[in-house]
């Protein structure tokens, strides 16, 4: 467990990378950001899939409440080489415009510098206006649009569009 903060004062934020012990208590706000989560049984066995091929989460806690959750992974590309891609991005609906987020980027623009990562990269939804600002105001540009189609119905292997980033 890695934790940002003084020891002692648990009113400031510290960042875990979560484990199997805490990863049941991120189900509730990764809902808020991927509602089509259907299950908290579902959450975990796709978080074990996800992490066996290199994903993490970090969770930002004030005293025992989880406020923000940030999930990355290493990637490499031709047109970007190796970048931290930030899979999902979310402060707690009633917690945000509390810094919680711009915390959060600072540690994965850490954990991005730490595995060699030329850029951090994220996608978000176009509706997504206001965390569009957000990432604006991080620093961050739009520098490309991602098109995707369905390869499944929604019907034969689950709804798993995922499209639809609110961090």
């Amino acid at each position: 467990m890695t934790a940002a903060g003084e020891a002692g004062d648990d009113a400031r934020p510290r960042i875990i990378l979560v484990g199997e012990d805490e990863i049941k208590g991120c189900y509730g706000l990764m809902r808020q950001l991927r509602p089509h989560l259907s299950s908290e049984r579902e959450f975990l066995e796709r978080w074990r899939s996800l992490s066996g091929g290199g994903y993490r989460l970090l969770a930002l806690f004030i005293r025992e409440d989880i406020k923000a959750l940030a999930g990355f992974q290493r990637q490499e590309s031709f047109i970007h080489g190796a970048f931290l891609y930030v899979n999902d991005l979310v402060t707690d609906a009633s917690n945000r415009g509390r810094g919680y987020g711009a915390i959060l980027m600072e540690r994965l623009m850490t954990e991005g510098r730490a595995l060699g990562c030329r850029k951090l990269v994220l996608d978000s939804g176009l509706e997504n206006a206001l965390g569009h600002r957000f990432y604006f105001r991080q620093g961050l540009l739009a520098s490309a649009l991602r098109f995707s189609m369905p390869l499944w119905s929604g019907s034969e292997h689950g709804d798993d569009s995922g499209h639809n980033q609110k961090g």
